[in-house]
């Protein structure tokens, strides 16, 4: 007979270890894995949460309480550039990087398992995070203390797999970012923030500043930009701005493919997140390549001059 409670369901996976196993080969690879899920799980657990299993890159976790599981989530993503074999590794083969899931609720422990929907949210929210972000839903929030909740910020309804009607997900916020900033010191050189963007697609325009942001491209009708294309997702990426950039965050199962103009090549994300700056297109669900495919001519804003703006 399975034990039932309320409790926070945390999964974390890290993103970008297939490169290793291509660069390095499947030992050394899987070892750099391997130690880098244990030195995460040693995070959880010092933080009075406990590993259930490990899920190939990805580990699922149980907290009793909320706010625990919010804390070891930040010590998740500050400790992950500190592990010192993936340092080791990065100026050669690249960052891993980690995303992060919380949800609050009912779940059934089973044979040192656990299953319920506190577990079917967090998979699923897992599953539409980008790198470096912990994202979660309404339920958890409600269980932190006010301090906490001023962590967490939303970012939009999103559809989640086996939902029928879109949930409110908010992501937490990193220390570093602060929504009080209107410059950015980088090199010393204080750098204008982007005042908005202008998405423009088979005659539709629309242009949305930094205060009505996040949105979000899709094809639900719910979507700040709604486009009309199979291979688009409802909800299929989100653009947002914090610390003087805006981002494009990929959210879909098809990718979402950039080129700046005057770049040959597109950049290719596949639940990643990069820096929007000048002028390009985004295509969804297609390379650009694809005459067929979803293509948003998209403008970074400086509204002081009313010019489009490179970094």
């Amino acid at each position: 007979m399975g034990i039932t409670k309320e409790c926070a369901i945390l999964f974390a996976d890290l993103r970008g270890s297939t490169a290793l196993y291509l660069k390095l080969g499947n030992s050394e690879a899987a070892r750099v894995v391997t130690q880098s899920l244990s030195l995460l799980g040693q995070i959880i657990a010092k933080g009075g949460g406990r590993v259930v299993k490990t899920l190939g890159d990805g580990l699922m976790a149980v907290f009793d309480h909320a706010e625990p599981a919010v804390e070891a989530a930040a010590s998740l993503h500050d400790a992950l550039e500190r592990l010192a074999p993936i340092s080791q590794l990065l100026p050669r083969h690249g960052a891993i990087r980690l995303k992060v899931a919380i949800a609050w609720g009912e779940m059934v422990e089973v044979d040192g398992d656990c299953f319920g929907d506190a577990v079917n949210v967090a998979a699923r929210l897992l599953d539409l995070a980008g790198d470096h972000e912990t994202l979660t839903t309404g339920p958890l929030l409600r269980q932190l203390p006010s301090d906490q909740q001023e962590r967490f910020r939303s970012i939009d309804k999103l559809h989640l797999r086996g939902r029928k009607d879109p949930v409110p997900v908010l992501r937490m916020e990193a220390r570093r970012f602060g929504d009080t900033l209107s410059t950015v010191i980088m090199d010393g050189q204080e750098t204008d923030m982007p005042d908005g963007i202008r998405l423009n697609w088979l005659g539709t325009e629309r242009v949305f500043s930094t205060s009505n942001m996040p949105l979000v491209l899709g094809r639900s009708p719910q979507a700040s930009f709604c486009v009309s294309d199979s291979r688009v997702s409802r909800s299929h990426a989100r653009i947002e701005s914090h610390s003087g950039h805006i981002y494009l965050s990929d959210l879909s199962y098809n990718g979402t493919h950039i080129r700046f103009d005057g770049d040959d090549q597109a950049l290719t994300l596949r639940r990643g997140t990069c820096t929007l700056h000048g002028s390009g297109v985004i295509s969804l669900g297609a390379p650009p390549t694809d005459p067929t495919s979803t293509q948003i001519r998209f403008d970074v804003l400086s509204f002081s001059d009313t010019q489009p703006q490179c970094e």
